[in-house]
């Protein structure tokens, strides 16, 4: 911590609002104690009862290596403490509190998130497998609030090593315990998942047995804050204002402000997923806006031949609590951390989910076993933009032409659309190549996104779980509808693009304006697709100057542009400007 500190002297520590006064944390008062919530015991009415005897052990004290205690709920089966009884150790690891923080399913999206209520009994930790559950399926829950959250002491870090030594320091202590069968696992969506891969890159523990993170990030800046060079700091000063504890937190969006390129405080951030080598259990899906690159690069680029990613159609808290998931997760865990003798290494290493989208013809596929990612056989098919008729077309416009928006604006966008002949699956990496000027600024923060469109050209939504009313009638927020892959760039970091095995990236490590009205090259890898259509549908292509998915939660919309951008962004189509969009397209004769 002293080291991060003096290392990076802009990086501050805000203060955080102490548990027993922040208005919407909701856990008990600190009172460590012992006691058995019997079989049937439920903690208010319509939830989820407990379906064993089980050892709620409260605010039980963690020290750390330099001695800062944090704190941890410990739920198990009374039968536990018989010799034969021991039980794995199921960590699940952030500062959102033990239970009761501020983020609940009934206020991170509508209609719970899809997660009814009596899936879940109070005594989860937010993203985390629920204690009622998995004290019947033989695993004792360990739910800690990390350093500096609730009433652990210290101050909350976004990952990195110094968390990392934390949870290696938590993996010894649970290994240890009377009731612990020596295996320990981590489990969880968002940060617990990226908790448990940062710690597995850069530690190893011999009781550490299996990983479940169920939807990650692996790199801080190029995944969320600093995605496309451009700063996105709301979204981490939400999550900071509904922590709470008696310390300070790492203020990662102040320095993000001060420091808006990739320095050497981002590159301590970065999970270096090559290096872990503990049996896997991931998840992805298209729909987040925070996880879908980082899920797929751990389960391309992580060392161990043990793991298994699954696609799913849904969005992560919803996936969480399906009792299908809980059976398939449970002899993931039984395989690794019990030693059972079970048929989970038959399971399919990848299944892919396709989207249908909303009232379209076509069906959504739902974890469909594929070879590998991505989809072996897969053709990079090249459309290009024209501005004059506003369509992508197989071959390019001999005619040049311009097309413009307004670039600081809500809503404004250059559109571009084409429908397929044929029945067609796209699922992979797109990439948009765009010719652009603009005469009022020297630099542009341009966003690119791919909506599916009806036969009549009318756009498409994807309800990301099941909800009681039609589509137009739910909140448009993008944990509950999905409108499709985006990409972002700030122009002035094109000059930081660097080909990796055949793929566009950026280091954003440096950054030169544009002079206004220079046309530039901007080259956007867009995040992952997964889409399936029938014939006379299609894909349309949105240029704006703004992002283009719907506010990740009701929290962060806004009514004015949030970007830099000046004046209008023009887009140069045809003749000598090869503006163009690839799109991966699963060849017919590999979708078995």
């Amino acid at each position: 911590m002293e080291a991060l500190k003096s290392r990076f002297p802009d990086l501050k520590f805000a203060p955080l609002v102490d548990p027993n006064s922040h208005p919407h944390y909701l856990y008990s008062p600190f009172n460590p104690s012992t006691q058995v919530l019997k079989a049937g015991h439920a903690k208010d009415p319509g939830r989820r009862p407990f379906d064993v005897d089980t050892v709620f052990e409260k605010d039980v004290a963690v020290e750390m290596r330099d001695k800062v205690k944090l704190y941890t709920d410990v739920f198990r089966a009374t039968s536990s403490d018989d010799s034969n009884g021991k039980v794995p150790a199921l960590i699940q690891w952030s500062p959102y509190g033990k239970s009761g923080g501020a983020q609940t399913y009934d206020v991170m999206g509508p209609f719970r998130c899809g997660v009814p209520l009596d899936k879940t009994s109070g005594y989860e930790k937010f993203e985390a497998l629920d204690p009622a559950e998995w004290c019947t399926r033989g695993y004792a829950i360990i739910n800690i609030d990390a350093r500096g959250a609730g009433d652990s002491e210290g101050d909350i870090v976004f990952w990195g090593e110094q968390e990392a030594m934390d949870m290696y320091d938590t993996v010894e202590w649970a290994s240890k315990q009377p009731w612990c069968n020596g295996s320990v696992a981590f489990a969880g969506n968002s940060w617990l998942a990226i908790a448990q891969i940062n710690l597995a890159s850069r530690f190893s523990h011999p009781a550490l047995k299996a990983l479940a993170p169920m939807e990650a990030m692996t790199d801080p800046y190029r995944d969320q804050m600093g995605r496309g060079g451009i700063p996105r700091a709301p979204f981490m000063r939400m999550i900071s204002a509904g922590l709470a504890g008696k310390g300070g937190i790492e203020d990662a969006a102040s320095y993000l402000e001060k420091n808006p390129l990739f320095d050497d405080y981002w590159a301590t951030k970065v999970i270096h997923v090559e290096n872990i080598d503990v049996p896997l259990y991931l998840t992805a899906s298209f729909s987040t806006g925070i996880h879908s690159r980082g899920s797929f690069e751990t389960f391309q680029r992580a060392k161990t031949p043990l793991k298994w990613l699954r696609v799913h159609p849904y969005q992560e808290w919803s996936d969480l609590y399906r009792p299908e998931i809980n059976d398939e997760l449970q002899s993931f865990f039984d395989k690794y951390c019990k030693g059972v003798d079970n048929d989970w290494e038959t399971t399919p290493k990848f299944r892919l989910s396709l989207l249908g989208f909303g009232e379209s013809p076509a069906k959504t596929i739902v974890e469909r076993p594929e070879k590998s990612w991505p989809v072996p056989g897969t053709e990079l098919r090249t459309y290009f933009l024209d501005a004059d008729s506003h369509s992508l077309s197989s071959s390019r416009p001999e005619k040049e032409s311009v097309t413009s928006h307004d670039a600081h604006h809500l809503t404004d966008s250059s559109n571009f659309s084409v429908h397929f002949d044929t029945y067609t699956e796209l699922a992979g990496y797109p990439t948009a190549k765009l010719w652009m000027s603009c005469d009022e600024h020297d630099d542009m923060d341009v966003h690119v996104q791919i909506q599916k469109i009806a036969k009549d050209g009318s756009t498409l939504k994807s309800l990301n779980y099941e909800c009681p009313v039609p589509e137009p009638q739910v909140p448009d927020t993008n944990v509950a509808k999905f409108l499709g892959p985006d990409g972002m760039l700030r122009a002035s970091h094109r000059v930081s693009k660097v080909v990796v095995d055949g793929t566009v990236q950026y280091t954003h490590e440096k950054a030169e304006k544009i002079t206004p009205g220079q046309i530039v090259e901007l080259e956007i890898p867009l995040w992952p697709i997964g889409m399936v259509f029938e014939a006379g549908e299609g894909i349309l292509l949105r240029v704006a100057g703004h992002d283009l998915r719907l506010p990740e939660v009701e929290l962060l919309r806004t009514n004015v542009p949030v970007d830099e951008n000046k004046g209008r962004h023009k887009i140069h189509t045809g003749g000598k400007w090869e503006s163009s969009l690839v799109v991966p397209v699963i060849a017919e004769s590999k979708r078995d």
